[in-house]
């Protein structure tokens, strides 16, 4: 018995050294599982009167132990899958309201206040400074959300009449800090534009250059 005891405390100090959470958790039910085996052989030596706060103890925290380490699991699923698929749109769809707008309407010019982010459920928008066009589908805005200074990085007109679905920063943020999916997704796509935006960039400045020389 005094063996057992001394085999779970192992468990418990051990438990300190795990530096992640899913490997601590599973030393603590290591652990619960060998302090409740010590408890339950007090019986057979007829002190378990002197243990039984020991393993009332320990019988509630194994389940709690077992539920964390489920949650943790699936919350590093959740990420992964975040990680291998761009639909994190749906997360934003029922928090967004419905605006038309006609064709050279200015959606936000460069320098303004990042105040929220679009989807475009038909037409299509220009960027002037990078270039580009974006059409049904495409998400844009981030990139201004998640900036240091919360400006937009670029002007978006429509180029023809479009219909485009807005959410504010104040929502976008609070279901930034409630999923961790929906997290992922966002910094993905921070992440890919201003990649396609330095291309872009760097592509009309080695065009420019032979001009200037």
């Amino acid at each position: 018995m005094q063996m057992v005891a001394w085999t779970a405390s192992f468990f418990v100090f051990l438990s300190f050294f795990m530096k992640t959470m899913i490997p601590l958790r599973v030393m603590a039910i290591v652990s619960n599982l060998t302090f409740i085996s010590y408890a339950l052989l007090g019986i057979q030596e007829g002190v378990f009167d002197k243990v039984a706060a020991i393993f009332v103890l320990h019988c509630l925290l194994l389940p709690l132990n077992i539920v964390r380490l489920y949650q943790m699991k699936s919350l590093i699923r959740e990420v992964k899958h975040a990680a291998d698929s761009d639909d994190g749109v749906k997360f934003l769809i029922p928090h967004m309201s419905r605006r038309e707008y006609p064709a050279e309407h200015v959606l936000f010019r460069q320098g303004d206040a990042a105040d929220g982010i679009f989807f475009i459920q038909s037409g299509s928008v220009r960027l002037p400074e990078f270039g580009k066009t974006m059409g049904e589908g495409a998400v844009f805005g981030e990139v201004g959300i998640f900036s240091p200074d919360n400006v937009r990085a670029g002007t978006v007109v429509c180029a023809e009449d479009c219909i485009v679905y807005q959410i504010s920063r104040d929502k976008v943020m609070q279901l930034y800090y409630q999923n961790p999916e929906f997290a992922f997704y966002m910094m993905r796509s921070v992440a890919r534009i201003v990649q396609d935006n330095t291309e872009i960039l760097a592509r009309a400045g080695r065009v420019a250059e032979p001009a200037e020389a």
